[in-house]
């Protein structure tokens, strides 16, 4: 394997383990309650939800096309599948975090940020 490969290969993954990171410390905070009135910080939190995992999504999708051979369509479904995973695998995680509870509605609003990358990337890549 050439070094321009292996340097290919590490630019377009790094970013996904290093942002799989960031999900994983943000979920080991036992309280991300901020000072805003509890509805909008409820509201903010979901928004940080769906966009967190709408990131990891474009990462994931990026890195598949770029360096596995997959089609766009291919890149775009193996993205979701791992940030589905993932989702399921944070919410589990929480479940051992003191002050945090795994929660199917979590994963759902993950999903929709996923889900609304995925859209996004199709009409991008559709062009």
């Amino acid at each position: 394997m050439s070094n321009s490969k292996i340097t290919s290969i590490i630019t377009l993954w790094l970013p996904v383990f290093l942002w799989c990171a960031v999900i994983y410390y943000f979920s080991a905070i036992p309280n991300l309650k901020s000072d805003l009135p509890s509805r909008w910080d409820l509201i903010f939190r979901k928004i940080a939800h769906m966009t967190e995992f709408g990131i990891l999504t474009v990462f994931l999708f990026r890195s598949y096309l770029k360096c596995s051979g997959f089609t766009k369509k291919r890149s775009i479904v193996f993205a979701i599948i791992f940030a589905l995973s993932y989702a399921f695998t944070d919410e589990y995680h929480q479940l051992f975090v003191f002050g945090r509870e795994g929660s199917l509605v979590d994963i759902f609003i993950d999903s929709l940020g996923i889900f609304f990358a995925a859209f996004l990337i199709y009409r991008k890549v559709k062009k």
